[in-house]
């Protein structure tokens, strides 16, 4: 028997969670957020390596509408930010939403009864006139197809699925990849092991993180004070927002932050040859900019060896090198991201006309009005859809933005008493061109290779203004911009 919602949401993490909230506060009760783990949490439910924390302040990476008084740094760690999730999800009530270990393998909207028949663990069915995708970015690891990996005869794993039952105590360690991920554990494990070598396919400009305790007495002020700790948040966003002015206008402006990130680099590198190699060759911000005071540190470290070297196979016994070098290690750890392209066009999504989404993107790249609707897909809406990343501000102020213009969305379709809404093409076409001829001219396409851009070089992932031009754009959903239909 098929199961019948209003809503379905696909996806437990910050995007769901809010989606979730702000249905409930809306009035409506009739939906379901589908999560195809045993948990809630997405991104901070299945990162758990050592050391992992958010780059972004924690007032900031956490809901305007729900803030947390007890946050115990600057910068939250994992555990935190997760067991912040889950109170979010009790205090609203959430979990009789929530259904675990269902996972969408397919969706496609019946045109016959205007609405989408969502396809869960390869048989279950839901059928709901709105579906809300908000599988985020960074859960489907990347492991590189490196020649002779299956040979290893040792033990690999990403960092995304952290091996705590492997004691790395006394191991030859080899780490891929020198990103978000990496900065952060790898200062962890280096003292333990016996040996850990750093594969580094291009070096990342890293700037300093101010991450002071907040203590007791102050957490407790901004309990008794909610004010407060608005007053710090609003400061940590126009500061970024501020920070941003290179990014999103004037890339010249990104001098000061690279002379930052060059005298942090100075200050805790003293080898010129390790510096050379851990100094970037294209302009900061092209790709993402780091945060640590350990990473480099750790580099220095006696059984630490950066290696920058092409990895041209994997061996039984370890890793061969361009220069022909085989360094032999028992344990390799991929640092090396998520695959971010491919999010949605796993889930089989199949529109208006028997559109295909993946066909779609792939004739025409990635792209969405707002990051959120897209025409030839009625009564379906995006979290963090293409072209709403972020490089210098938090993106749960994007998903805040976004869930209230899908809420604006379903209350024009009550209103209405409409059965479909559709974003209008011609309006797609002009907000896609807007974005891409603004990022033409960005730091984020000045010449580096990074997962921001597609096979074709064209940026899918991030939004090229100001975070509050976002919300101008979003605040109000203008009626004129859509096909509503009866």
């Amino acid at each position: 028997m098929t199961e019948v919602r209003d809503v379905v949401v696909i996806g437990s993490g910050f995007s769901g969670i809010c989606m979730g909230i702000k249905l409930k506060q809306s009035g409506r009760s009739d939906f379901v957020i589908l999560e195809k783990s045993d948990d809630l949490g997405g991104t901070w439910r299945d990162n758990t390596y050592p050391g992992c924390a958010c780059d972004v302040p924690s007032h900031l990476y956490s809901f305007s509408f729900e803030q947390n008084p007890r946050w115990s740094r600057m910068f939250s760690s994992q555990p935190e930010i997760w067991d912040y999730l889950r109170r979010c999800v009790t205090r609203y009530d959430l979990g009789p939403h929530l259904r675990f270990g269902a996972e969408v393998s397919a969706a496609a909207f019946d045109e016959d009864t205007d609405s989408w028949q969502v396809e869960i663990n390869g048989g279950e069915r839901i059928d709901c006139r709105v579906l809300v995708a908000g599988v985020g970015a960074l859960h489907h690891p990347n492991v590189p197809s490196l020649p002779g990996l299956a040979t290893f005869a040792g033990s690999t794993f990403h960092s995304a699925h952290w091996r705590h039952d492997h004691d790395l105590r006394g191991e030859r360690v080899a780490v891929i990849g020198t990103g978000a991920s990496s900065i952060q554990f790898v200062p962890q494990i280096a003292p333990e092991v016996e040996h850990l070598v750093v594969y580094q396919r291009s070096a990342a400009w890293v700037t300093p993180k101010p991450n002071p305790r907040i203590d007791e007495q102050r957490q407790r002020r901004f309990a008794r004070r909610p004010a407060m700790q608005r007053a710090v948040r609003d400061g940590l966003f126009w500061a970024l927002e501020a920070r941003g002015l290179g990014f999103v206008t004037t890339p010249k402006a990104m001098a000061m932050l690279e002379n930052q990130a060059r005298r942090h680099l100075a200050r805790q590198v003293p080898d010129p040859e390790l510096r050379a190699q851990l100094t970037p060759d294209y302009q900061i911000g092209c790709k993402r900019v780091l945060l640590s005071d350990d990473f480099y540190p750790s580099l220095n470290r006696n059984n630490v060896e950066l290696v920058t070297e092409p990895i041209v196979a994997v061996t039984a016994t370890g890793i061969r090198t361009a220069d022909g070098r085989q360094r032999d290690v028992d344990t390799i750890i991929f640092g090396t991201g998520f695959d971010v392209s491919a999010n949605l066009t796993r889930l089989a999504l199949v529109g208006r006309g028997g559109s295909r989404l993946d066909e779609v993107w792939a004739r025409n790249g990635a792209s969405a009005h707002l990051g959120i609707t897209m025409a030839g897909f009625p009564n379906l809406f995006l979290l963090l859809g293409p072209n709403t990343g972020l490089g210098h501000n938090s993106v749960v102020f994007m998903i805040e933005s976004q869930v209230t213009y899908v809420v604006q969305a379903l209350d024009l379709l009550d209103r209405r008493q409409a059965d479909r809404i559709e974003v209008r093409a011609a309006v797609q076409r002009r907000f896609v061109q807007r974005v891409q001829s603004r990022l033409s001219r960005s730091v984020w396409l000045s010449g580096c290779r990074s997962w921001y851009l597609d096979d074709t070089g064209r940026n899918f992932a991030i939004w090229p203004y100001f975070t509050w031009a976002y919300w101008l754009a979003t605040r109000r959903l203008r009626e004129r911009d859509f096909i509503l239909t009866r």
